[in-house]
């Protein structure tokens, strides 16, 4: 049986209830290490701890309203480091939005759905 290699994963999402539940889907089905941040400027301070994933909501900005959209640690993840995955969580159905977090370097784009959490566990474990 082939052993899964452990991950180092941030969530970061300004949903607290959501992040807390996607952390412990996340604990519960998989060994990886994760960590959860309610902004992306949080988020950006701990990059030296080097993610192997980071699960980022694209409405950020939503509860602080000072703070960097999805969009911009985006850009701001992919400047500092290209091999970050990074997982974008959205509930906007909008495929120019999706479109456009893929050029810009996310992995995937996914909504937050019923199957958003199982999905990223699938995703997470086909990265190398």
């Amino acid at each position: 049986m082939a052993r899964k290699i452990t991950k180092k994963v941030f969530i970061v999402d300004d949903d607290e209830m959501l992040a807390m539940a996607l952390e412990d889907y996340l604990s519960r089905k998989t060994m990886h290490e994760i960590s959860v941040y309610s902004t992306g400027e949080a988020c950006l301070e701990h990059l030296r701890e080097q993610p192997d994933v980071v699960i980022l909501d694209y409405n950020l900005n939503s509860e602080f309203h000072d703070a960097a959209n999805g969009m911009q640690i985006l850009e701001a993840i992919k400047k500092r480091s290209k091999f970050i995955h990074v997982i974008m969580l959205s509930a906007q159905e909008a495929y120019g939005t999706a479109l456009q977090t893929i050029t810009n370097g996310a992995e995937e784009y996914l909504m937050k759905d019923d199957d958003a959490f199982q999905k990223i566990v699938t995703i997470i474990d086909g990265l190398n």
